[in-house]
């Protein structure tokens, strides 16, 4: 079977595809249940209880209240609601923030933003695996610290933080602590009472559910102002009209994840495992970057001496295998990734880096066709590069 009919996906950390029986729930909120949640007739108390049960179903996905959930449209407003909103309404108990250098760049973003407003914004290091030390949040946080935000699984290299640890710490210094969990949500097990975790951002399209759905767990008490003013739409932190559908499949995906999550885990660790270990071995010059064991089941990034990242993926995709060199948010960019750097890769290492991610669809079949053509791919490009 050739790359012209072979059509294979490893890229489900930037967007999944919807489920079936995702898509099929969401359908009737189209055309037959399409009222809006604000009005008081049939029509609007029908979409009113769809919208509550959906909550309830992400809410039981990490253990919170229903009420502490606040739906968005998307994980970047999540977590700009969670960073800015929790500054500006603790201002005058402070005015610093912690985050880690790894952070998804909408999180970078909004930092460098409340920095402009007079923040102040203290950026942790990872050691190579990607880890940020749970003593060095600790002694971060000072007088004035308002709000942690440390991403629980990092979507480039899958390192899983160690956020238990860094809650207690938070917890114990009267902090705010706020997550970015859009990559482990629905794949691996959270609590938030236990890992101590104030604030945490989750998304549909990256679990089966339907882009333009995301949400904001936010916990009793947390003190923080809403960003979109309006009708007063999601306890008045979230003003806008509902998406009654989009969060309908986020609702039906986290309860298909919360059944299905053990057996999904086990699975793609076995895959990415055996992904891993095949590149490691018929490749010479590749290494896997971020943690050999505490990273997601569905991640692997590899990275490979002497070719570019962005040159083996125009190679896997005329081969039918779509693959990233980077977050799709902005892999279009030419600057070498930040979480690579941060790890402490140089440029042209970073540059030679490919994200493998890897989904419930994905096929052992699909990871023994890619172990069988990457070889060649990179001994092509060095070649062509003079590097072999």
């Amino acid at each position: 079977m050739t790359g012209k009919n072979k059509k294979i996906y490893f890229d489900y950390a930037s967007t999944t595809p919807v489920d079936p029986r995702v898509s099929r729930v969401i359908l009737p909120y189209f055309d037959e249940k399409f009222g809006n949640t604000m009005s008081l007739h049939y029509f609007g108390q029908q979409a009113k209880q769809a919208l509550e049960e959906s909550r309830e179903k992400v809410a039981v996905l990490i253990k919170a209240e229903p009420a502490e959930i606040v739906f968005t449209g998307s994980a970047t407003e999540s977590n700009n609601l969670a960073l800015k909103g929790v500054a500006l309404a603790n201002r005058r108990k402070g005015r610093h923030l912690v985050i880690s250098s790894i952070e998804h760049p909408c999180i970078a973003a909004s930092a460098e933003w409340l920095e402009k407003q007079g923040f102040e914004v203290t950026r942790l290091p990872v050691d190579r695996c990607g880890l940020v030390n749970p003593a060095e949040v600790g002694k971060a946080i000072k007088k004035g610290t308002v709000l942690v935000s440390i991403i629980h699984a990092s979507n480039e290299i899958g390192t899983i933080q160690p956020i238990g640890r860094i809650g207690a710490i938070c917890r114990q210094k009267g902090v705010y602590f706020h997550t970015d969990a859009v990559q482990s949500f629905g794949k691996i097990p959270i609590d938030v009472d236990k890992m101590k975790i104030d604030l945490l951002t989750a998304s549909s399209h990256k679990m089966y559910g339907p882009k333009g759905a995301a949400a904001l767990f936010i916990r009793k008490g947390v003190k923080i102002e809403p960003l979109l003013h309006g009708g007063g739409q999601e306890s008045g932190l979230r003003s806008s009209t509902v998406n009654i559908p989009a969060i309908v499949g986020f609702g039906e995906a986290c309860r298909i994840a919360k059944k299905e999550m053990k057996e999904n885990a086990a699975r793609q660790s076995r895959l990415r495992d055996k992904l891993i270990k095949g590149v490691l071995k018929s490749v010479t010059g590749s290494y896997l970057n971020g943690h050999p064991k505490n990273r997601l089941p569905n991640n692997a990034n590899l990275r490979f001496d002497g070719v570019e990242g962005e040159s083996i993926i125009i190679q896997l995709d005329l081969r039918g295998i779509a693959a990233s060199t980077g977050s799709a948010c902005s892999s279009a960019k030419l600057e070498p990734n930040h979480v690579l750097l941060a790890i402490g890769l140089k440029h042209e290492q970073a540059h030679g880096s490919l994200r493998l991610t890897l989904g419930k669809w994905t096929k052992e079949s699909e990871i023994d066709y890619f172990l069988k053509v990457l070889p060649g791919i990179i001994n092509n490009l060095r070649k062509i590069s003079g590097k072999l």
